[in-house]
């Protein structure tokens, strides 16, 4: 008897596995700008590839290429069964919307905006304490008294990056000038290299010596044309020091990738917890790159002015102003 209850629990326990493991394919739908962008989406790909290489799982993926593919290639794949769907970018907000409605018993989550459904997970990052520390190093780094920032689409979003650099530059150098561009108001202001470097070469021209991009694929214009120019830039999202090593003066980290692979692991461990997550610096969400591609550009009292503003917004010490809660910025 004992045994035929032993084997009958194996068995109810195999039959529930192998319905989890059905329920579980996991898929991420990449934005404007490609997984390659080096930046933001392809943050969202290391992160789903850590994923595949620590459990062995494959997921599916897709990249937009314009708007209207945006809706029809997540109700594809709900439509597949796909479980969970991870989302990039705030543009995909809408079809996120609608169709997690038409799929409640589907598991949805969306980087970089909010959706109000209970299946969705939104996570959204405190950009502006990133890009302060960045900002710090950009003024300390400064030899003329001029930094530029380019941003990509002209969004709420990418403001609140700019305005958050604006403030750490301000508070290595009160008398720093900021110039500000960007790069456009539709989704192909995401992945214009040329307009980038073009724009970066105006704000070289104007004085600039160090420049943030903000900007997706188009920021790697605005890296090479820094290095062209013998000028420093700063990366964004993902690690992009590497690029041009010596001349990336750092990378403003957030971190897309442990975002997506959360949501993946989160997913199969079936802990997915869906509502609103926010990632800053307390979390480990945002950050700066040091490493061996910048270490000679980065001094001493650099790094510890860095880190010891980093803890100071952490402890509320410093507060960086969040653009996108007033749509303003008082320090530009």
């Amino acid at each position: 008897m004992k045994l035929k209850l032993f084997a009958a629990v194996a068995t109810a326990a195999m039959m529930a596995t192998s319905a989890f493991a059905a329920d579980f394919k996991p898929a991420l739908i990449f934005d404007m700008g490609g997984k390659f962008d080096k930046s933001f989406n392809e943050a969202a790909y290391n992160g789903a590839e850590k994923f595949k290489s620590d459990t062995g799982i494959s997921y599916a993926e897709f990249e937009i290429t314009n708007a209207s593919q945006r809706e029809q290639a997540l109700r594809n794949f709900a439509r597949r069964g796909h479980n969970p769907i991870i989302v990039m970018g705030f543009a995909q907000a809408e079809a996120m919307n609608k169709v997690s409605a038409e799929f409640p018993d589907l598991k949805f989550g969306i980087i970089d905006m909010v959706v109000d459904q209970p299946n969705v997970r939104s996570v959204v990052f405190n950009e502006h304490e990133g890009s302060y520390l960045v900002g710090l190093l950009a003024g300390m780094k400064s030899e003329t008294g001029t930094v530029g920032f380019v941003g990509g689409m002209d969004i709420p979003l990418i403001r609140k990056f700019a305005c958050g650099y604006v403030q750490g530059v301000k508070a290595a150098n009160p008398d720093a000038k900021v110039i500000q561009n960007m790069t456009g108001d539709t989704p192909s202001a995401w992945n214009d290299k040329v307009k980038g470097g073009e724009i970066t070469q105006a704000q070289i021209d104007a004085g600039a010596d160090v420049v943030y991009a903000a900007a997706g694929a188009t920021g790697i214009g605005v890296l090479q044309k820094a290095k062209d120019a013998g000028k420093f830039s700063i990366g964004v999202d993902s690690n992009q020091n590497y690029l041009h090593s010596g001349s990336v003066l750092t990378s403003m980290l957030k971190r897309v990738d442990v975002a997506v692979y959360n949501a993946f692991m989160d997913a199969k461990n079936d802990t997915f917890a869906t509502g609103f997550n926010v990632l800053g610096l307390a979390e480990d969400g945002v950050g700066w790159a040091l490493d061996e591609h910048n270490k000679d550009l980065i001094t001493a009292d650099m790094k510890m002015a860095v880190e010891q503003a980093r803890a100071d917004i952490i402890s509320g010490k410093i507060k960086v102003h969040d653009y996108m809660s007033s749509d303003s910025c008082p320090v530009m």
